[in-house]
Protein backbone atom coordinates (compact mmCIF):
# COMPACT_ATOMS: atom_id res chain seq x y z
CA UNK A 1 0.00 0.00 0.00
CA UNK A 2 0.99 3.96 -0.12
CA UNK A 3 2.44 5.59 3.07
CA UNK A 4 4.08 9.29 3.02
CA UNK A 5 6.99 8.40 4.82
CA UNK A 6 9.04 11.03 6.53
CA UNK A 7 12.92 9.79 6.65
CA UNK A 8 14.16 12.81 7.76
CA UNK A 9 13.18 16.31 9.57
CA UNK A 10 13.15 19.53 7.76
CA UNK A 11 11.06 20.56 4.60
CA UNK A 12 8.34 19.60 3.09
CA UNK A 13 9.91 17.40 0.19
CA UNK A 14 11.18 15.21 2.64
CA UNK A 15 7.73 13.55 2.61
CA UNK A 16 7.91 10.64 0.54
CA UNK A 17 5.20 8.88 -0.88
CA UNK A 18 6.38 5.11 -0.99
CA UNK A 19 5.13 1.29 -0.70
CA UNK A 20 4.58 -0.18 2.45
CA UNK A 21 4.00 -3.22 3.65
CA UNK A 22 -0.16 -4.07 4.16
CA UNK A 23 -0.67 -4.04 7.90
CA UNK A 24 -3.44 -6.23 9.62
CA UNK A 25 -5.02 -5.64 12.89
CA UNK A 26 -4.90 -6.81 16.51
CA UNK A 27 -7.07 -7.88 18.07
CA UNK A 28 -8.74 -4.48 19.53
CA UNK A 29 -8.30 -2.74 15.86
CA UNK A 30 -10.02 -2.41 12.97
CA UNK A 31 -8.60 -2.01 9.40
CA UNK A 32 -9.46 1.32 7.65
CA UNK A 33 -9.15 1.70 4.05
CA UNK A 34 -8.85 5.82 3.88
CA UNK A 35 -10.67 7.86 1.62
CA UNK A 36 -9.95 11.73 2.82
CA UNK A 37 -6.97 12.48 5.28
CA UNK A 38 -6.87 15.97 7.33
CA UNK A 39 -3.85 17.75 6.84
CA UNK A 40 -3.46 19.90 10.53
CA UNK A 41 -0.61 22.15 11.98
CA UNK A 42 0.40 19.36 13.97
CA UNK A 43 2.17 17.51 10.87
CA UNK A 44 3.96 20.84 10.15
CA UNK A 45 5.39 21.14 13.48
CA UNK A 46 6.56 16.87 13.60
CA UNK A 47 7.80 17.29 9.99
CA UNK A 48 10.11 20.61 11.16
CA UNK A 49 10.99 18.69 14.48
CA UNK A 50 9.36 21.38 16.32
CA UNK A 51 7.56 18.67 18.69
CA UNK A 52 9.46 15.36 18.46
CA UNK A 53 8.51 12.11 16.75
CA UNK A 54 9.33 8.49 18.19
CA UNK A 55 11.61 7.37 15.68
CA UNK A 56 12.22 7.97 12.00
CA UNK A 57 11.36 7.10 9.71
CA UNK A 58 8.32 8.17 10.80
CA UNK A 59 4.24 8.31 8.94
CA UNK A 60 2.56 11.76 10.26
CA UNK A 61 -1.03 12.67 9.90
CA UNK A 62 -3.72 12.91 12.96
CA UNK A 63 -7.08 12.85 11.64
CA UNK A 64 -9.06 10.38 8.29
CA UNK A 65 -12.41 8.78 7.38
CA UNK A 66 -12.63 5.98 5.71
CA UNK A 67 -14.38 2.18 5.64
CA UNK A 68 -13.21 -0.30 7.57
CA UNK A 69 -12.21 -3.20 5.28
CA UNK A 70 -11.16 -6.31 8.58
CA UNK A 71 -12.00 -6.38 12.13
CA UNK A 72 -10.05 -7.61 15.52
CA UNK A 73 -11.33 -10.27 17.00
CA UNK A 74 -12.12 -8.73 19.92
CA UNK A 75 -14.44 -5.53 18.03
CA UNK A 76 -18.22 -5.76 18.28
CA UNK A 77 -19.21 -2.54 17.42
CA UNK A 78 -18.06 -2.13 14.44
CA UNK A 79 -18.28 -4.24 11.19
CA UNK A 80 -16.62 -4.12 7.62
CA UNK A 81 -17.99 -2.03 5.01
CA UNK A 82 -18.70 0.86 7.92
CA UNK A 83 -17.67 4.56 7.84
CA UNK A 84 -15.53 5.31 10.33
CA UNK A 85 -13.26 8.37 11.18
CA UNK A 86 -10.86 9.53 13.95
CA UNK A 87 -8.60 12.46 15.35
CA UNK A 88 -7.21 10.78 18.46
CA UNK A 89 -5.56 8.12 17.84
CA UNK A 90 -1.70 9.85 17.24
CA UNK A 91 0.24 10.36 14.42
CA UNK A 92 0.10 7.58 11.16
CA UNK A 93 -2.80 8.86 9.12
CA UNK A 94 -0.55 9.17 6.25
CA UNK A 95 -1.00 6.13 4.83
CA UNK A 96 -3.95 4.40 2.32
CA UNK A 97 -4.54 1.91 5.24
CA UNK A 98 -4.14 2.20 9.00
CA UNK A 99 -4.78 -0.27 11.66
CA UNK A 100 -5.84 1.30 14.66
CA UNK A 101 -7.37 0.76 18.37
CA UNK A 102 -11.24 0.68 17.57
CA UNK A 103 -11.95 3.46 20.85
CA UNK A 104 -11.00 6.31 18.52
CA UNK A 105 -13.53 5.88 16.52
CA UNK A 106 -16.30 8.03 15.56
CA UNK A 107 -19.14 7.33 13.09
CA UNK A 108 -20.02 10.44 11.18
CA UNK A 109 -23.66 11.36 9.71
CA UNK A 110 -24.98 10.35 6.50
CA UNK A 111 -24.99 14.03 5.53
CA UNK A 112 -21.53 14.84 5.49
CA UNK A 113 -18.98 13.75 2.54
CA UNK A 114 -15.71 12.33 3.70
CA UNK A 115 -13.92 15.44 3.22
CA UNK A 116 -15.61 17.26 4.78
CA UNK A 117 -15.87 14.75 7.78
CA UNK A 118 -11.83 14.55 7.14
CA UNK A 119 -11.69 18.58 7.25
CA UNK A 120 -13.72 19.28 10.56
CA UNK A 121 -13.25 16.27 12.98
CA UNK A 122 -9.85 17.59 14.22
CA UNK A 123 -10.22 20.73 14.10
CA UNK A 124 -13.87 20.64 15.47
CA UNK A 125 -12.94 18.77 18.42
CA UNK A 126 -10.11 21.01 19.08
CA UNK A 127 -12.81 24.38 18.49
CA UNK A 128 -15.36 21.88 21.16
CA UNK A 129 -12.64 21.74 23.72
CA UNK A 130 -11.26 25.15 23.82
CA UNK A 131 -15.49 26.80 23.72
CA UNK A 132 -16.99 23.98 26.38
CA UNK A 133 -14.61 22.50 28.54
CA UNK A 134 -11.28 24.25 28.55
CA UNK A 135 -13.20 27.49 29.83
CA UNK A 136 -17.08 27.54 29.18
CA UNK A 137 -16.38 30.62 26.79
CA UNK A 138 -19.58 31.88 26.95
CA UNK A 139 -18.73 33.62 30.52
CA UNK A 140 -16.12 35.78 28.70
CA UNK A 141 -18.97 37.47 26.44
CA UNK A 142 -15.84 38.96 24.23
CA UNK A 143 -13.56 36.68 22.95
CA UNK A 144 -10.01 37.54 20.59
CA UNK A 145 -9.24 34.49 17.89
CA UNK A 146 -5.75 34.40 16.21
CA UNK A 147 -5.03 33.09 12.80
CA UNK A 148 -9.02 33.47 12.50
CA UNK A 149 -8.87 32.25 8.86
CA UNK A 150 -7.30 29.44 9.96
CA UNK A 151 -7.92 25.37 10.11
CA UNK A 152 -9.20 25.39 13.73
CA UNK A 153 -9.51 29.50 13.69
CA UNK A 154 -12.71 29.63 11.04
CA UNK A 155 -14.85 26.78 12.83
CA UNK A 156 -14.02 28.82 16.23
CA UNK A 157 -15.37 32.01 15.34
CA UNK A 158 -18.24 30.48 13.79
CA UNK A 159 -18.78 28.33 16.61
CA UNK A 160 -18.22 31.30 19.01
CA UNK A 161 -20.45 33.76 16.77
CA UNK A 162 -23.39 31.19 17.34
CA UNK A 163 -22.93 31.06 21.05
CA UNK A 164 -23.50 34.69 21.05
CA UNK A 165 -19.75 35.37 21.61
CA UNK A 166 -18.39 38.89 20.40
CA UNK A 167 -15.02 37.61 18.54
CA UNK A 168 -12.53 39.85 17.32
CA UNK A 169 -10.26 37.77 14.99
CA UNK A 170 -6.98 38.32 13.35
CA UNK A 171 -4.71 37.26 10.27
CA UNK A 172 -1.95 37.46 8.56
CA UNK A 173 -2.74 39.08 5.53
CA UNK A 174 -5.12 41.86 3.68
CA UNK A 175 -6.77 38.85 2.11
CA UNK A 176 -8.05 36.83 4.59
CA UNK A 177 -10.29 40.08 6.19
CA UNK A 178 -13.34 39.38 4.40
CA UNK A 179 -13.31 35.56 4.62
CA UNK A 180 -12.66 35.95 8.35
CA UNK A 181 -15.64 38.60 8.59
CA UNK A 182 -17.81 36.00 6.44
CA UNK A 183 -17.18 33.14 8.82
CA UNK A 184 -17.75 34.19 12.39
CA UNK A 185 -15.70 37.35 13.11
CA UNK A 186 -17.62 40.86 14.05
CA UNK A 187 -13.90 42.76 13.69
CA UNK A 188 -11.13 41.41 11.81
CA UNK A 189 -7.54 42.70 12.53
CA UNK A 190 -4.34 41.97 10.36
CA UNK A 191 -1.60 41.54 13.24
CA UNK A 192 1.10 41.69 9.97
CA UNK A 193 0.58 45.63 9.08
CA UNK A 194 -0.49 46.71 12.67
CA UNK A 195 0.13 46.52 16.24
CA UNK A 196 -3.46 44.16 17.28
CA UNK A 197 -3.01 45.20 20.55
CA UNK A 198 -3.79 48.95 20.21
CA UNK A 199 -6.25 48.32 17.28
CA UNK A 200 -8.15 45.82 20.33
CA UNK A 201 -7.95 48.81 22.69
CA UNK A 202 -9.62 50.92 19.95
CA UNK A 203 -11.91 48.35 19.32
CA UNK A 204 -13.68 47.42 23.15
CA UNK A 205 -13.13 50.95 23.87
CA UNK A 206 -9.81 49.92 26.16
CA UNK A 207 -11.94 47.15 27.78
CA UNK A 208 -10.27 44.16 26.25
CA UNK A 209 -11.29 41.00 26.27
CA UNK A 210 -12.06 37.70 28.63
CA UNK A 211 -10.92 35.35 26.40
CA UNK A 212 -7.73 35.16 24.05
CA UNK A 213 -7.28 31.79 21.90
CA UNK A 214 -3.76 31.99 20.48
CA UNK A 215 -2.39 29.59 18.39
CA UNK A 216 0.34 31.68 16.68
CA UNK A 217 2.60 31.59 19.67
CA UNK A 218 6.01 33.03 19.26
CA UNK A 219 4.57 36.45 17.12
CA UNK A 220 1.97 37.09 19.58
CA UNK A 221 1.89 35.21 22.68
CA UNK A 222 3.14 38.16 25.62
CA UNK A 223 1.04 40.60 23.62
CA UNK A 224 -2.09 38.11 23.54
CA UNK A 225 -1.43 38.78 27.26
CA UNK A 226 -2.04 42.37 27.02
CA UNK A 227 -5.35 41.96 25.43
CA UNK A 228 -6.94 40.81 28.34
CA UNK A 229 -9.27 42.31 31.27
CA UNK A 230 -8.79 41.28 34.76
CA UNK A 231 -8.69 37.70 35.42
CA UNK A 232 -9.18 37.34 31.78
CA UNK A 233 -7.66 33.76 30.35
CA UNK A 234 -5.07 33.27 27.64
CA UNK A 235 -5.29 29.66 25.94
CA UNK A 236 -1.83 29.07 24.11
CA UNK A 237 -3.43 25.70 21.69
CA UNK A 238 -0.43 26.10 18.75
CA UNK A 239 2.77 27.70 17.83
CA UNK A 240 2.48 28.20 14.18
CA UNK A 241 5.39 30.87 14.30
CA UNK A 242 7.47 28.55 16.80
CA UNK A 243 7.51 28.04 20.28
CA UNK A 244 7.55 30.85 23.14
CA UNK A 245 10.90 30.59 25.29
CA UNK A 246 10.88 31.56 29.13
CA UNK A 247 8.06 33.50 28.92
CA UNK A 248 7.86 35.83 32.22
CA UNK A 249 4.82 34.48 34.38
CA UNK A 250 5.13 38.20 36.09
CA UNK A 251 3.09 39.06 33.31
CA UNK A 252 0.06 36.99 34.53
CA UNK A 253 0.50 39.26 37.88
CA UNK A 254 -0.72 42.72 37.14
CA UNK A 255 -4.22 41.65 36.52
CA UNK A 256 -4.46 38.15 37.75
CA UNK A 257 -4.66 36.56 34.58
CA UNK A 258 -4.89 32.62 33.26
CA UNK A 259 -2.69 30.96 30.78
CA UNK A 260 -3.18 27.12 30.10
CA UNK A 261 -1.61 25.25 27.19
CA UNK A 262 -4.52 21.93 26.49
CA UNK A 263 -4.32 19.66 23.76
CA UNK A 264 -7.51 18.16 22.34
CA UNK A 265 -6.26 14.57 22.65
CA UNK A 266 -6.48 14.97 26.41
CA UNK A 267 -9.55 16.07 26.59
CA UNK A 268 -11.33 13.77 24.17
CA UNK A 269 -9.49 10.98 25.80
CA UNK A 270 -12.52 9.71 27.23
CA UNK A 271 -14.36 7.51 25.26
CA UNK A 272 -17.98 9.28 25.74
CA UNK A 273 -16.94 12.43 25.65
CA UNK A 274 -15.32 11.88 22.27
CA UNK A 275 -18.33 10.30 21.06
CA UNK A 276 -20.78 13.39 22.42
CA UNK A 277 -18.18 16.07 21.49
CA UNK A 278 -17.79 14.33 17.65
CA UNK A 279 -21.78 14.33 17.18
CA UNK A 280 -22.12 17.64 18.15
CA UNK A 281 -19.19 18.49 15.66
CA UNK A 282 -20.67 16.73 12.61
CA UNK A 283 -23.95 18.20 14.23
CA UNK A 284 -22.58 21.85 13.72
CA UNK A 285 -21.77 21.54 10.02
CA UNK A 286 -25.25 19.86 9.27
CA UNK A 287 -27.42 22.14 10.65
CA UNK A 288 -25.06 25.11 9.14
CA UNK A 289 -23.59 26.59 12.68
CA UNK A 290 -20.41 26.02 11.26
CA UNK A 291 -19.45 26.30 7.39
CA UNK A 292 -15.87 24.61 7.13
CA UNK A 293 -14.11 26.13 4.20
CA UNK A 294 -11.76 22.87 2.35
CA UNK A 295 -9.26 22.48 0.08
CA UNK A 296 -8.26 19.28 -1.23
CA UNK A 297 -4.93 17.94 -2.70
CA UNK A 298 -4.15 14.40 -3.99
CA UNK A 299 -2.45 12.02 -1.62
CA UNK A 300 0.72 12.61 -3.78
CA UNK A 301 0.56 16.06 -3.02
CA UNK A 302 0.97 16.19 0.63
CA UNK A 303 4.11 18.30 -0.15
CA UNK A 304 2.13 21.33 -1.60
CA UNK A 305 -0.15 20.66 0.90
CA UNK A 306 2.61 21.33 3.98
CA UNK A 307 3.89 24.13 2.13
CA UNK A 308 0.93 26.17 1.57
CA UNK A 309 -0.08 25.52 5.37
CA UNK A 310 3.13 26.38 6.44
CA UNK A 311 3.73 29.59 4.70
CA UNK A 312 0.03 30.51 6.04
CA UNK A 313 -1.47 31.17 2.63
CA UNK A 314 -4.30 28.73 3.33
CA UNK A 315 -7.75 29.45 3.88
CA UNK A 316 -9.50 26.61 5.66
CA UNK A 317 -9.04 23.37 6.46
CA UNK A 318 -6.59 20.87 4.13
CA UNK A 319 -7.91 17.43 3.21
CA UNK A 320 -6.00 15.03 1.06
CA UNK A 321 -8.02 12.31 -1.08
CA UNK A 322 -7.07 9.59 -2.95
Amino acid sequence: MQAIVLHKVGDAGNLKVEKVGDVKPKKNEVLIKHTAIGVNFFDVAFRRAQYKTAQLPAILGMEACGVIEEVGADVKNYKVGERVAYATGGTGAYVEKRAIDARHLVVPPVGLTDVQVAGTLFKGLMAHALLHRVYIAKRAKRILVHAAAGGVGHILCQWAKHLGLEVIGTVGSNEKINFAKDHGCDHVINYKTGNFVEELARITNNEGVGLVYDSVGKDTLEKSLECLWPMGMCVAFGESSGATEKLDLNLLVTNSLYLTRPTMALYKANRIELVLSADEVFAAVTKGIVKPKITTYPFKDVARAHQALESRSSIGSIVLTF
